[in-house]
């Protein structure tokens, strides 16, 4: 038996149920109560349960999350825009409008073929399918300026995505491409020719899609992190150690230091 001061069993002897709860909590004995109970004993002053060890364990209260507002872009101005190859429109955000008409897309995609100021092109769940994609294969092959292109959570098969993957070696200047969560799987040979595709094309920086295979995940990881070096460098400069010179693009060492 284990004796107490006359105080501490006074004490003991007078507690309620739910005073025992957070004692309980206190020393550790989680297994006397839920993960609820034992929390909210221990992260709050006050005691928390009021009806002791045996009470039951209310669930948290429902915390309603207001759904995101309508795209508000209006498809029609925004293709008479990239049209007219408005200097002000740097992004085309059609992202969830899902009663675009298959045709209006294809023709922003024309469009965007003589556009120069667009920086950003993002088509999420708009229902694209395969005259889509090859629609954006095509305007890949002749845009010179786009630099982020979105496309994921659309209808594209594995022969539409794999046009677009082709038409990338004709492009040097989109540096994002995100292509993930279509509707059917893309398969193997797609996500080879993905590999193939950024090891080609160093401008390609961030690329979004979940590979399934081990092999092409492993080749676009490397190809990407060497495409991010390669970026680096070319915005930063070469750099070379201390005592190196440069002479018609060969690093050597100075003369003086050479002889030593």
């Amino acid at each position: 038996d284990v004796i107490l001061e006359p105080e501490l069993e006074e004490a003991l002897a007078n507690a309620t149920d739910a005073e025992m709860c957070d004692i309980a909590a206190i020393l550790g004995m989680y297994t006397l109560m839920s993960n609820k109970q034992y929390y909210d004993a221990i992260c709050s002053g006050n005691i928390t349960n009021t009806e002791g060890i045996n009470s039951v364990v209310q669930p948290d209260k429902y915390k309603p999350v207001p759904d995101e507002p309508p795209n508000p872009t209006n498809a029609e101005e925004t293709l008479a825009k990239v049209r007219s190859n408005d200097k002000d429109l740097e992004e085309v955000n059609l992202n969830n409008i899902q009663d675009i008409p298959i045709q209006t897309l294809k023709e922003i995609c024309e469009a965007m073929k003589t556009n120069t100021h667009v920086k950003q092109l993002s088509l999420v769940a708009t229902r694209s399918n395969d005259p889509v994609a090859h629609a954006v294969a095509e305007m890949l092959k002749e845009n010179k300026s786009l630099q982020s292109l979105n496309i994921e959570s659309n209808f594209i098969t594995s022969a539409g995505m794999m046009e677009v993957i082709k038409a990338m070696k004709e492009n040097s200047t989109l540096a994002e491409l995100k292509v993930d969560n279509q509707r059917q799987r893309l398969g193997d040979s797609v996500e080879m020719e993905m590999a193939a595709m950024l090891e080609k094309c160093t401008s390609i920086t961030r690329f979004g899609y979940h590979f399934t295979q081990q092999g092409p995940r492993a080749r676009a990881s490397i190809a990407i992190t060497r495409n991010n070096e390669l970026r680096r460098l070319a915005e930063s400069g070469p750099s070379f150690p201390t005592g190196f010179v440069c002479r018609r693009g060969a690093c050597d060492l100075p003369e003086t230091e050479a002889m030593f």
